[in-house]
């Protein structure tokens, strides 16, 4: 069983509970410290979903907010992360079409179709293009 560290106090969970309802995971866990119980906590309900991340390096993910940012002309001081979604930063379906374009460019990739319809936050992108320069070498 792993043990966790959390603000210099050890503890070790006890007990796990999850019950699959229609798709949905729900359950408690107790986590007891030096004999000091923390109560239960709670899981909200969530779809249970499997993504497989491949989380680009951190060089090609600020290439692509650089480029996110100069496509869509925002301001310096607006925010882009990896969790940046193009449609929150204002982008519409054109936006994003010019953004693929500019980041094949940049990338000296080629961004199928069904894979540019893919991607809807700066880390997809991002992840898309670590996965085409792999195949290009």
């Amino acid at each position: 069983m792993a043990a966790f560290t959390a603000s210099s106090v050890s503890f070790t969970p006890l007990s796990i509970s999850l019950n699959q309802t229609k798709g949905f995971a729900r359950g408690s866990v107790s986590i007891p410290a030096k004999a000091k119980s923390f109560g239960a906590l709670t899981l909200r309900n969530a779809p249970l979903r499997f993504r497989v991340s491949c989380a680009a390096k951190p060089e090609t993910a600020e290439k692509v907010c650089e480029i996110v940012k100069k496509q869509l002309a925002l301001p310096p001081t607006t925010e882009v992360s990896g969790d940046s979604k193009f449609a929150a930063l204002g982008a519409d379906s054109l936006d994003t079409v010019e953004i693929v374009m500019g980041l094949e460019e940049e990338f000296g990739i080629s961004v199928e179709e069904e894979s540019a319809q893919a991607i809807a936050t700066v880390q997809d992108a991002a992840d898309l293009i670590e996965k085409l320069c792999e195949k290009k070498e």
